[in-house]
């Protein structure tokens, strides 16, 4: 093992996390979940091991600090070459590495990683224990329940249990199988039955790791409840199409706030697209992650297509967001009196 570098931000709280999502849970993006909530631990997109080792490091593994704690999502199969972005990452001071074992798109399998990696569970254990020989920080495993007609609680158990023999102790698992051909990726997070009670009988057999659901959940009181049996809960969907839930849970779980209130996160965030701007990124690629912010609020719909369709006309305008929130609380306001009793 490489000689322990010094980290600030150890994970010592999973009971909130964000899921790895593609085109989704990029450096923008989590820097809007990290003022929702700051005890969350944030998981970037997925890279592939080739892209670490080969591509452009600053684009592909650039992150601003605020957003710590923060785990690096891999794809690979091959250990040696897992086991140098283990080290690249932990000296990018990355809180944690996480192997995709779940991921089920014909792009993943074409690379040989991702959920069809469920068909060999010695490898997978052979990659996590080179990662682990490598670095200090966490070495974590997100898998899901089995694949196409490897499906039984036994072989989903067995393949846990054959990881943990490289010393792995944290899991995070969506709690459905994946099929390897026939569904897209989209129809694969939707179409196979969630089994949560597997999750909780893993949990239940081996109580000694550390074990996060992830798959389907999407409301306040629901987390709650996956948190009486399991450690920890990994939002996906849920948490960029509805994200004001994480502020909600932040207060819950940590009795801690993030923002205050929405308007109090569009403060924040039109500061940090001020500085993203400066930098030449344009507005819509920090603006886009923050149209659910108002979900389920009088106004939402002004509000998303404010932002959509300005966002595009004027790539440097850094008051897009509080231009939209105007804009939605002057509708707001015209409707209300339109419906005030004479």
């Amino acid at each position: 093992m490489e000689e322990s570098s010094q980290f600030k931000h150890a994970i010592d709280d999973r009971q909130l996390n964000v899921a790895p999502m593609m085109d989704w849970t990029d450096r923008h993006c989590r820097h809007f979940h990290r003022v929702l909530a700051p005890s969350a631990v944030l998981y970037t997109e997925m890279v592939t091991s080739g892209a670490v080792l080969h591509g452009d490091r600053d684009r592909l593994l650039g992150y601003d600090p605020e957003e710590h704690p923060l785990a690096l999502q891999l794809g690979g199969s091959e250990p040696a070459d897992l086991a140098q972005c283990a080290r690249i990452a932990q000296g990018l001071e990355y809180d944690e590495v996480n192997l995709n074992v779940g991921c089920p798109s014909d792009r993943v399998q074409r690379g040989r990683f991702g959920a069809c990696l469920m068909l060999e569970p010695d490898l997978v254990r052979d990659c996590i224990a080179a990662m682990r020989d490598a670095v200090d920080i966490p070495v974590t495993v997100k898998t899901r329940l089995g694949v196409d007609d490897h499906y039984s609680y036994d072989y989903f158990s067995d393949f846990i249990g054959s990881v943990a023999e490289s010393g792995c102790d944290i899991f995070i698992v969506h709690a459905r199988k994946a099929w390897l051909s026939g569904l897209s990726p989209k129809e694969n997070r939707e179409v196979p039955e969630l089994r949560y009670d597997w999750v909780y009988r893993l949990k239940r057999e081996q109580p000694e790791l550390t074990v996060v659901i992830n798959g389907g959940i999407s409301s306040l009181r629901e987390v709650q409840r996956q948190l009486e049996i399991v450690d920890g809960v990994m939002l996906g969907r849920a948490a960029y199409q509805t994200p004001w839930l994480l502020a909600e849970l932040q207060q819950s779980l940590f009795g801690q706030p993030g923002a205050a209130s929405r308007e109090e996160a569009v403060d924040r965030m039109t500061g940090y697209i001020q500085s993203q701007t400066r930098n030449g990124v344009p507005v819509n690629k920090t603006s886009r992650h923050m149209l659910g912010l108002f979900q389920g609020r009088p106004g939402a719909r002004r509000w998303r297509q404010y932002i959509s369709h300005n966002a595009h006309l004027d790539p440097a305008n850094d008051r897009l967001l509080l231009e939209a929130l105007e804009h939605m609380q002057a509708i707001r306001k015209k409707t209300e009196e339109e419906f005030k009793p004479a």
